[in-house]
């Protein structure tokens, strides 16, 4: 189930991984906390209670996807993250919208089974460790006292496995492997889509299985008994009706690019057509419809959308009025500055330079940063979003990977050095590169 946290609680955990937006934050936090208020109504009235949907605004890398990925994640919510402009309008080849609910029904499946899978691990891995003592100890015939000597056999193999001892061990292990189902697109199908037909879900179940013996180690061994033993206990109807229910309850989407299908009434054309169409399409599925998945009918009454986009050319007041109507929360986020890299690269628990340094060592290598060289970064990667395209935070993994090559290509020829990163290092490294405006855009 979804964790059941309050906004600000929500927000500290949004900090920890993302810096500044505390207005697209605040906005998140409340929608996920509303959820849990609409389940403490009464029934009647909880059906009467949508969620209030959201458009966050804002260029390219400043952190509207992070922040909708790292909120689905916190509170175990289902998700999926689709891009508004690859979906066509109902008579065109492409996909089309329901496919977003049936991606989510299968997110939310994933998820359950996972938790299945976690919960039943203690049950799972003695029912494995039983399996693997009939396979390192061969059947034996005889009387009683043979079925005693077998047992105190068994315990001494038992504990023997528990110590780890022999995990070299070789077994061979009969197990069922599984044919992989062949991919199936079909145009206007949208991945089993609108025709009501999912060829995939069919070759899938009768797809053949076949027994399938090797010999592994006992490590290897246990970690196909202990997935087999897994799956044994969860129920699939269980598990697929818990998922639609959670679908239906906590799923949130993702709809980026949405100002790609925005209708810019000063440009009219052809292509209008066709993405007032695709609108007009998600309309129903934000407003709340039933969609038939391979698990069941799925309503998205109560699924928080969460749309994103740049609207550097169209408008939110470009959108046909009744998907505007659906989407009454808008945020505005701030564009990053220098500041804000600089704290991009030292704040968060799993920033780039923390990346970095962790990937040498295991090399055995030491990467240490100067906080001079990290403002050096910082000022260049806003001066190279400035003077080209501004990418955002995404400028950064460009300006790393240039600066930090000579040590990624010589890590792991010999011994580990110690290597630190200050302002004269950046410079010696970059600054050229960045000053040239014609060689930065197509390096940096």
């Amino acid at each position: 189930m979804s964790l059941d946290l309050t906004p600000r609680q929500i927000v500290a955990a949004l900090d920890e991984f993302i810096v500044g937006q505390p207005d697209a934050k605040r906005a998140v936090a409340i929608a996920i906390r509303n959820r849990w208020r609409r389940k403490q109504l009464d029934p009647e009235l909880r059906e009467e209670v949508s969620p209030k949907n959201i458009i966050l605004i804002g260029p390219t890398g400043v952190g509207k996807t992070e922040i909708a990925r790292r909120l689905a994640r916190l509170v175990r919510s289902p998700f999926v993250k689709v891009e508004a402009s690859k979906f066509t309008e109902v008579g065109y080849v492409g996909r089309d919208v329901e496919a977003i609910v049936r991606d989510l029904a299968e997110a939310a499946v994933v998820m359950v089974k996972q938790e299945q899978r976690e919960a039943a691990r203690e049950v799972a891995t003695a029912a494995a460790v039983e399996r693997l003592l009939d396979l390192l100890l061969p059947a034996m015939e005889g009387e009683d006292s043979d079925a005693e000597r077998r047992d105190r056999l068994r315990d001494r193999f038992r504990e023997k496995l528990q110590a780890g001892e022999l995990e070299e061990r070789e077994v061979e292990l009969t197990y069922e492997s599984s044919a992989s189902a062949p991919s199936v697109s079909l145009p206007g199908a949208g991945g089993g889509g609108g025709m009501g037909f999912d060829l995939q879900s069919l070759f899938e179940r009768f797809g053949s299985k076949k027994k399938v013996t090797r010999t592994l180690s006992v490590s290897e061994a246990r970690e196909i008994l202990l997935g087999e033993e897994a799956e044994k206990q969860i129920d699939p109807d269980k598990a697929h009706a818990e998922a639609v229910a959670r679908a239906e309850a906590d799923g949130i989407v993702f709809l980026d690019e949405i100002d790609k299908i925005a209708v810019d009434g000063e440009r009219g054309g052809a292509p209008d057509v066709s993405r007032q169409g695709v609108q007009r399409d998600l309309l129903p599925i934000v407003e709340g419809t039933t969609v038939q998945t391979r698990y069941g009918q799925v309503k998205t009454d109560h699924v928080l959308f969460i749309a994103a986009g740049a609207f550097h050319v169209a408008k939110p007041s470009d959108l046909i009025p009744e998907l505007q109507g659906r989407f009454p929360i808008r945020v505005e986020l701030d564009s990053l500055g220098e500041e804000e890299f600089r704290r991009i690269l030292s704040e968060p628990k799993a920033s780039l330079t923390r990346q970095y340094a962790a990937l040498l060592a295991a090399e055995g290598w030491t990467l240490e940063w100067a906080p001079d060289g990290i403002a050096a970064l910082a000022k260049l990667a806003c001066q190279v979003n400035e003077g080209t395209t501004n990418i955002g935070a995404r400028r950064l993994h460009t300006l790393l990977e240039k600066i930090l090559e000579p040590e990624l290509f010589e890590a792991g020829d010999g011994e580990g050095k110690t290597v630190t990163i200050d302002a004269a290092v950046v410079n010696e490294r970059l600054g050229e590169l960045a000053a040239d405006e014609d060689l930065s855009r197509y390096i940096l």
